[in-house]
């Protein structure tokens, strides 16, 4: 498992911006890639964003408003998320993927950070 610390949550009104962080120590994420989850209350944790060595992906439900970013050394994790809805409040919280396919599944990772907490009102 890879440990990681995700930050940068917040309360914001509909249509603004935050940027979530998640950073390892001393380590890569992973050689497969990093991806992005979110759970809201009552609801199933769903996918959000991915970025693997074949390109970047996104949930529909995001795309075109949230971006997902590395840093060179594979440490660092962002999550640029713009023009916010009410619906994307949730917990947020990224995770290492094992294996390199199907990284839009929670089962692909085994290393997940604590989680913070995006309130978008509206």
């Amino acid at each position: 498992q890879v440990q990681m610390v995700v930050s940068g949550g917040g309360l914001v009104q509909a249509g603004g911006s935050l940027r979530l962080s998640c950073a390892t120590s001393g380590r890569t994420f992973s050689r497969y890639g990093v991806g992005w989850f979110r759970q809201a209350p009552g609801k199933e944790r769903e996918f959000v964003a991915a970025a693997t060595w074949n390109g970047l992906y996104y949930a529909g439900s995001v795309r075109g408003r949230f971006a997902i970013s590395r840093d060179s050394a594979e440490t660092l994790v962002y999550l640029e998320m713009n023009s916010l809805k009410p619906e994307d409040t949730a917990v947020y919280t990224c995770a290492a993927a094992v294996r390199a396919d199907d990284l839009t599944t929670a089962s692909a990772y085994d290393s997940w950070g604590q989680g913070t907490q995006v309130i978008v009102s509206s």
